[in-house]
């Protein structure tokens, strides 16, 4: 297959990065999500592996780890929007049967194991291959957007809205649903990365620059006049809907840094050392700089170096006066990441050797019953012991932060406004 022309695919990737609104500045480099969701997948991988390994990853994708898995994906923008469909357990059908066959279920559960553990793209590859000689009804290359947060610089992400990019960029006919016609499209997809330096090793770059040619948001046939008219109406209402996109995640951002502020102000009153995301030092509230209200690194913990490179992004942690005993842990939610939220402590509180440290999620009280439903589900809470979870109202915590400021002795204080599990002293 022909790639684009030299002088074609750098002017589309250079509209692509300069676009503030594009999925390369939303998702790909601009998204906290995005850098938080590996680890917190790659552990919900395990646990699926376990699951099925010990006989009681059960009969549906409810309930299941892999539902975990496939939510904090799906959480990661546009890019992987229905992601999870794939997954989901279609009775009349039967697919994808890996719920009723147990033979199928374990070869699953030994693609995602040797994916996780391969350290060569040989390893991947012929990993992808075994799958799809396997012929598991309903289980085709979708799976691949799982190994792509396993790993990221050989796996592209994978949907219709990139197929249908990718066909119109390369001129090809590529399908969905077919292992040999991904793996193909890999090719492809590699050769012209390494062709073009200016994105990423990381092909998910390249993945949304094809996400937004299939999405229509970037039009490749240079003369406006030639498109067709369908075509200009659907990248008309994508532009708008970016725009809204955009909108709503600036605000999302402010109320987020509006509750990391609230949380670092009562630790700091409460006469803890505040650590707050190392990704959101520079930000600022109220004219209060996050860095000079907070210390500048993590104190030592006795955690492995990817484990302490996931806690340095977790928003707001609360350690004991100049020592490194972890007090409190909190997960600032808006609008998304519930899952990956509390996968990322959870995935704290099984590394840690200390014990009772609690861990809160935050978010709009508007959010509670859906915030409540996801700590309760055996597939996040479970096999931690002391994984003390608590759920605090955003627009509470705000209201009453002066009183806990004047009021609170220590972590105590946030028991009066807490929900969720039984929260120790």
């Amino acid at each position: 297959m022909d790639l684009p022309s030299p002088q074609s695919l750098p002017s589309l990737i250079e509209r692509y990065k300069r676009d503030p609104e594009s999925v390369y500045h939303t998702w790909f480099v601009g998204g906290e999500a995005r850098m938080k969701a590996f680890r917190a997948i790659r552990r919900g991988v395990k646990d699926t592996v376990d699951a099925i390994n010990a006989g009681s990853f059960g009969n549906d994708f409810k309930g299941s780890p892999l539902e975990v898995v496939l939510a904090a994906i799906t959480e990661q923008k546009q890019v992987f929007e229905g992601a999870a469909h794939p997954f989901y357990w279609k009775p009349k059908l039967r697919i994808p049967d890996i719920y009723e066959n147990e033979a199928n279920q374990r070869t699953f559960g030994r693609f995602l194991e040797a994916c996780m553990n391969a350290t060569r793209e040989d390893q991947v590859l012929a990993e992808m291959s075994r799958l799809g000689r396997a012929s598991i009804k309903g289980l085709g290359p979708a799976a691949a957007n799982i190994v792509y947060f396993l790993h990221p610089t050989l796996v592209p992400p994978f949907n219709t809205a990139i197929v249908n990019g990718f066909n119109a960029l390369f001129g090809a006919r590529q399908k969905l649903g077919s292992w040999d016609g991904y793996l193909a499209m890999r090719e492809t997809i590699i050769r012209a990365n390494d062709d073009q330096p200016g994105l990423s090793k990381d092909l998910g770059a390249f993945a949304g620059l094809l996400f937004e040619i299939g999405s229509n948001r970037i039009v490749i046939f240079g003369n406006a006049d030639r498109v067709l008219e369908e075509l200009r109406e659907k990248a008309a209402k994508a532009a708008k809907k970016r725009h809204q996109d955009a909108l709503a995640d600036e605000k999302e951002a402010s109320e987020h840094t509006q509750a990391q502020h609230t949380l670092i102000r009562i630790g700091r009153a409460l006469g803890y050392d505040v650590f707050v995301a190392r990704n959101d030092r520079g930000r600022s509230c109220h004219g209060e700089s996050f860095s000079a209200l907070t210390i500048p690194a993590l104190p030592p913990l006795e955690v492995a170096s990817e484990v302490r490179q996931t806690v340095e992004l977790i928003d707001v942690i609360w350690f004991g006066k100049g020592t490194s005993e972890l007090v409190c842990a909190f997960e600032v939610e808006q609008s998304t990441s519930i899952y990956s939220g509390i996968l990322r402590m959870k995935d704290l509180a099984l590394s840690l050797r200390q014990r009772g440290a609690h861990f809160y999620l935050v978010a709009p009280q508007a959010r509670e019953k859906e915030v409540l439903a996801q700590m309760t589900r055996p597939a996040l809470v479970s096999e931690v012991r002391d994984f003390e979870l608590g759920y605090l109202p955003s627009g509470e915590l705000k209201a009453e932060c002066d009183a806990m400021c004047r009021y609170g002795v220590d972590r105590s204080v946030l028991r009066k406004i807490a929900r969720g599990l039984n929260l120790g002293p």
